[in-house]
This record gives structure tokens, sequence and C-alpha cells, in this order.
């Protein structure tokens, strides 16, 4: 079997699972409400500034990282927002599975 029909049954597969079916609804549930997907926006923005600085200086900026749980603990009190999360989480988690086995099957030629 050639490795790119196999990448793309792959691909065809995560498209059909469930968590892929579940984060895109909520994605779209989220798109239909402009207030929330502005919030949302905002946190996003504000979880990205986070990482980066953390990437960059090996540091949290305290009041940055602060207000990124605060933003995220009202979100998630709305439920179409802990939706979103919780899907994006599984959807996330699915993904990086399988980046996981594709790399621990080529371990030994990238090390």
């Amino acid at each position: 079997m050639n490795v790119y029909d196999t990448a793309n049954r792959l691909a065809r597969e995560i498209k059909e699972s469930e968590e892929y079916a579940n984060y895109k609804m909520a994605k779209q549930t989220l798109n239909l409400n402009t207030s929330l997907k502005e919030k949302m926006a905002k946190f996003e923005k504000l979880r990205y500034e986070v990482q980066l600085e953390m990437m960059q200086t090996g540091k949290n900026n305290e009041e940055k990282y602060k207000e990124m749980q605060d933003e995220y603990a009202e979100l998630i009190e709305d439920e179409e927002a802990k939706r979103y999360f919780d899907a994006e989480t599984k959807f996330n988690i699915l993904i990086a599975d399988v980046n996981k086995i594709i790399g621990e099957a080529i371990r030994d030629v990238m090390e």
C-alpha cells in the first residue's frame, strides 16, 4: 500500500471521527453567536500571547496569565463556550495521539 493512500485514508477517517464532528459543530455554533465569538477571539489572542512569551522567555507573565485564567473562567460559564473547549480538547488529543504514533514509528531515523 502506498503511504500517500494511507495518509489520505487517515485524513478521511479523522474527518469522519466523532471528535472532528463535535469540534466542527461546536465551532459553527460559536460562530453564530457574535458576542461569544468576540470574547473567544479575545481569549485566544491572550492565550497565544501568554504561550509565545513563555516560549521566548521561559517565564509566565503573571499578570497576563491571571487575565487569561479569568477570561477562561468567565467563558466556561457559558454552555456553548464550555462545549467548544471540551470539543477542542478532545480533538487536539486525537491529533496529538496520531502525531505521537507517527513520531514513534520514525524515531530511529529522526535521532
